[in-house]
């Protein structure tokens, strides 16, 4: 049964609750969720719900209906996301698992890893202990290429996944396992099953292959109910008729469990096909069907594989892969798993303190020294010691952050005249890992810059961004100039300063003038004086929270029926949350569908959390709270 727990329970409410209940015979799950809070209660024993919705703190008990419980969806309606280290599996992200199908020597997985990790796998997986049909198969090497999968994986920061096949290996590979995996010919083993739920820590669940959906997620119950909270399904393919491909790979799978259980789930497009060639297309095709990750076979030298060669991706090949996988995630709304690596653990997040300490906040920004973006994060970060990062382009900035090259970015988001940079607003859906800290708004005056000692009446052309030179139009229309858009206003002046030419000048900031030694010839020849650009500072999703917030920036998207968006705004305006925007872009992939930016006033950030949100979430289809922040001057 599930228990909805009330907002306000207080701790010894809830003790008594989890002891009434385990004193009946039930195991007692916790599922802290967006919206609420509820008990899981699972057991071979009857009892009256009234019995328990008569507890103090108790909101309503509702029976499961599913013969597996703890996986339902009944049970937890978000997803659940499976968190291994740095990595994360399931919600709006693509996780890849590759490696070579078994450890066959130290020199074969180091070199598999390397060429895994350098494409964008997040997971290094490897047998050590293979159960094969034939007896006289290669069945591994054991605790030795246990070790060397560790070591591979230490060696380029990425958890290991190795397959368990009997419970008497348990103790063997404690120390050397992040991810256990159940093969499909253990699925319904169900000892194996209950040792490996006692362990808690994270198991792959592999479809036996003549299992339906409702026997494998009973497997899954197993494992859930002795343990681990931490199950990650994967569809390998099943056994039909068909023998033009080693197994029948039921894609269909992935969008029936995701409306069933609420874990995640994978594909392993090598054992669902069996065929090199196949592997591209039909990893694809999981992706589009949702798949929260892939399961990859590569070998640095498949012809010479001591199992699953022909079924395994050479390198290059597997590069490709992750390309194809990169380009197709953002229009199903997706992105591909990058997590930090060792290199941003050993700096770790910089917080307020860390310029106290003696460190430098390491600050992404797109353009060149000098830029506007450098400014506005020199007066966020007022006070501290800064070490910039100038980046070519705003997905730059976001992967900086994200990878953790950089601690922050700094990212411009809207202008006073020009109106919003749709494009940064549309990288927050690509970015899941990525969210909005702060925010800085600054003046943007204009100055016409050239080599010392340009005369104005000397200039042929005029180079700076093109919203730079939009508005800086009516004082162009005065020159009898060639005007040349350039990818970033400080990028101008750099461009400028070297040609050497007294016939060229640029539009920029009296910053970028000082970095390249140009001289202002003329100053604020912006159109408008009330030119004002907002910026946003991004970092990561394990940045601690701000202090002293009072803004949020969400993005929603709503049913196509009448009166759908006067819904939402509605509930905005029963909870108290003032709007200070509201604009729509389109959904990618989706012809004219549309997700909705929204600025709101808040007064407390749990208050928003906890019940704003939950009635937003009600009215909308999809809803993210991109970030909670103080609002910046």
């Amino acid at each position: 049964m599930i228990i909805i727990l009330n907002r306000d329970i207080r701790k010894d409410q809830k003790t008594a609750i989890f002891n009434y209940l385990e004193n009946k015979g039930f195991k007692v799950k916790e599922i802290v969720g967006e919206e609420e809070t509820v008990l899981g209660a699972v057991g071979a024993v009857s009892i009256d719900p009234r019995s328990v919705e008569l507890l103090a703190g108790v909101k309503s008990v509702i029976p499961i209906s599913k013969p597996y419980k703890l996986a339902s969806r009944e049970l937890r309606k978000e997803d659940t996301v499976v968190t291994i280290g740095n990595v994360k599996i399931g919600g709006p992200r693509v996780a890849v698992f590759a490696g070579p199908c078994a450890v066959e020597s130290e020199e074969q997985i180091m070199e598999a890893a390397e060429a895994v990790f350098n494409s964008g796998a997040v997971i290094l997986r490897g047998g050590a202990f293979k159960p094969r049909t034939s007896p006289y198969a290669f069945q591994g090497h054991g605790e030795k290429g246990l070790k060397w999968l560790k070591a591979a994986g230490e060696k380029y920061d990425m958890p290991v996944a190795t397959e368990i096949v009997s419970p008497a290996h348990i103790d063997v590979m404690r120390d050397y396992v992040d991810i256990y995996q159940i093969g499909a010919r253990n699925m319904q083993n169900f000892e194996l099953l209950k040792s490996v739920g006692e362990l808690g820590k994270p198991v792959i669940l592999k479809r036996g292959m003549s299992a339906r959906i409702e026997e494998w997620l009973m497997a899954a119950e197993y494992l859930l109910a002795h343990g681990t909270d931490d199950v990650i399904l994967c569809e390998r393919g099943i056994r039909t008729f068909e023998n033009y491909t080693r197994n029948t790979l039921d894609i269909s799978a992935i969008p029936i469990i995701k409306k069933l259980s609420h874990l995640p789930i994978i594909i392993d497009p090598s054992h669902g096909t069996g065929l090199r060639e196949k592997v591209h297309p039909m990893a694809l095709a999981g992706v589009a069907a949702g798949a929260d990750g892939l399961m990859i076979e590569v070998h640095p030298h498949p012809e010479e594989a001591l199992s699953d060669g022909p079924q395994s991706l050479y390198p290059e090949q597997f590069d490709k892969l992750m390309k194809d996988i990169q380009a197709l995630a953002p229009v199903i709304g997706k992105e591909i798993e990058r997590p930090v690596r060792k290199s941003f653990i050993v700096h770790k997040l910089a917080d307020r303190d860390a310029a106290e300490d003696g460190g430098d906040l390491r600050v992404a920004y797109q353009g060149e020294p000098g830029a506007y973006s450098e400014l506005a994060a020199a007066g966020h970060f007022s006070g501290k010691a800064l070490s910039f990062r100038p980046s070519k382009s705003f997905e730059a900035v976001f992967d900086s952050v994200l990878t953790g090259a950089s601690d922050y970015g700094v990212i411009p988001v809207e202008n006073a005249l020009t109106g919003s940079i749709h494009e940064c607003f549309d990288l927050f859906l690509r970015y899941p890992d990525i969210r909005i800290v702060g925010e800085k708004q600054i003046r943007i005056q204009h100055n016409l810059i050239a080599l010392p000692g340009t005369a104005i009446t000397d200039i042929k052309k005029v180079y700076s961004h093109p919203q730079g030179l939009m508005q800086c139009a009516k004082f162009l229309e005065t020159l009898d100039v060639e005007q040349v858009p350039y990818y970033d206003t400080a990028g101008s002046v750099s461009f400028v300063a070297q040609q050497k030419s007294g016939e060229l000048a640029a539009i920029a900031g009296a910053g970028a003038a000082a970095v390249y030694g140009l001289e202002i010839l003329k100053e604020g020849v912006e159109t408008n004086p009330c030119n004002f650009t907002r910026f946003f500072i991004i970092a990561r999703s394990e940045h601690p929270e701000p202090e002293n917030t009072n803004k949020a920036t969400i993005v929603f998207s709503v049913p196509d029926e009448k009166g759908s968006l006067c819904g939402v705004l509605q509930v905005m305006d029963s909870n108290g949350l003032n709007m200070k925007k509201l604009e729509s872009r389109p959904i990618h992939g989706k012809p004219w569908e549309y997700m909705f930016y929204s600025d709101v006033e808040i007064k407390d950030p749990d208050d928003f959390i906890n019940i704003a949100s939950k009635n937003i979430r009600k009215a909308t289809e999809d809803f993210r709270v991109l970030g909670i922040y103080k609002a910046g001057i």
